[in-house]
């Protein structure tokens, strides 16, 4: 019986007992991850987040601080459809949807819960603004909590502070959570996870802004996170992808411990593979690592699709509520209807790995367009009647070539940036 295996097993005091037990090797640890990636089962629950950056409509260059969100956090009525609410490190709002059953409850859900959290913030004058990067203001830390001062210290240490500080405070994502679906599906899925990544990242493009800047990328929030140590944020697929399990653990134990447990975040400011921490090659604190470290470990690794018993697909920019609808429509279909997913995989087949130019150029260059159009045409056959404007409105945008950023681009120039990031936080364009 393997460790993940005991640790559900067995009674809460014997698990807490085992967390805490320093793991024997890398071995032990490979096999942990391994256990604990996928969960076998049917497909069907579907969970949505979204990010949304926090303005102040009247002074759209001010950062909210941390308590004038989190005093609008603390008085909102119970959510209608039960999402969770925290606050991103640079103040931007997640909204984090229970699993459903199906694409369509999710995103129902989802909209109904976001009415609420908007009209709170309204209710005090702030505005939530659905971009995938902050096109106005520098990047700052808002929240205080240990771990996030400690993530600033550890990219601080491995020179990577800059692009650190613009994943933690200035970017913002929509991410789909979908099962892992039965075990003998489980390498095709994760492949297709991965393949349809730069096809999906060009039809959601919706970051041509940080800073200030027009940036010359259509997904500088891509940009910003390419530009992050890939052992710790590049895709997870091996050469083959047949073992997804085995890919999962071979990426962990390189990836560089960030943070240590001690019992607040510390963290560690030289590069050490955890697979040297688990066999003592280096001890941080003291001691070896246990499988709470272990679990904590993978909590600090951001690949653009994360086993964590399900699928987290986190690679889409964070898009304005008339399109995310269709979007993770579009994403959720061409992953879970068998039809569709068989469809997809050929069509993206040829640009399964062009991450970088779907970030940069997206749907202006021709083999992402063409994919983009087969994709969404695909899962636009499925589309439910609650849906139908929502898709038709992606079917168009992709057909001209354009990406949602394109709107907000045009508005930028035609009225400059703080006049359109004030509009955008007061409901619209």
């Amino acid at each position: 019986m393997t460790l993940a295996a005991i640790t559900a097993a067995t009674s809460q005091p014997d698990a807490a007992r085992l967390l805490e037990a320093e793991m024997a090797d890398s071995s032990a640890a490979a096999q942990y991850i391994a256990d604990g990636c996928l969960v076998d089962g049917p497909l069907g629950r579907v969970g949505l987040e979204v990010e949304a950056h926090c303005f102040d409509p009247l002074d759209p260059r001010r950062r909210p601080s941390w308590t004038e969100i989190t005093d609008v956090i603390e008085l909102l009525p119970p959510l209608p459809c039960g999402s969770a609410v925290t606050v991103e490190p640079g103040g931007a709002v997640e909204l984090s949807g229970p699993p459903r059953d199906g694409v369509v409850a999710a995103i129902d859900a989802m909209n109904r819960d976001q009415a609420v959290l908007r009209k709170a913030f309204a209710d005090v004058g702030l505005g939530l603004v659905f971009l995938g990067a902050d096109p106005l203001r520098s990047p700052k830390r808002v929240n205080p909590g240990a771990r996030y001062r400690a993530m600033e210290r550890f990219f601080a240490a491995s020179h990577s502070g800059e692009a650190g500080a613009g994943v933690m405070t200035s970017t913002a994502a929509g991410q789909g959570n979908v099962d892992a679906g039965p075990q003998s599906g489980w390498a095709a899925r994760v492949r297709l996870a991965h393949a349809l990544g730069p096809t999906m990242i060009a039809i959601a493009a919706n970051s041509p802004l940080l800073g200030g800047e027009f940036t010359g990328w259509v997904s500088t929030r891509q940009r910003v996170w390419g530009a992050m140590d890939s052992a710790r944020c590049g895709p997870i697929l091996g050469a083959s992808g047949d073992e997804p399990g085995t890919d999962w653990a071979r990426y962990a134990l390189k990836a560089p411990v960030m943070l240590v447990n001690n019992p607040e975040a510390v963290p560690v400011t030289h590069w050490v593979p955890f697979t040297d921490w688990v066999e003592g090659r280096e001890l941080l604190g003291g001691r070896r690592p246990t499988v709470a470290d272990l679990d904590y470990h993978l909590t600090t690794l951001f690949p653009p699709v994360r086993p964590r018993r399900w699928l987290e697909i986190r690679y889409l920019d964070s898009v304005p509520d008339d399109l995310w609808s269709a979007v993770a429509f579009t994403l959720v279909t061409l992953l879970d209807d068998p039809v569709a997913a068989d469809r997809a995989a050929e069509v993206v087949e040829p640009v399964a790995t062009a991450w970088d130019t779907a970030a940069r150029l997206g749907l202006r260059d021709r083999r992402l367009l063409a994919a983009a159009n087969r994709c969404v045409a695909i899962a636009a056959e499925r589309t439910p009647a609650e849906l139908t404007d929502a898709m038709q409105r992606l079917l168009d945008n992709v057909a001209q070539g354009r990406c949602p950023g394109d709107e907000f681009a045009d508005q930028v120039v035609d009225h400059g940036i703080a006049a359109t990031v004030s509009q955008l936080a007061q409901g619209g364009l």
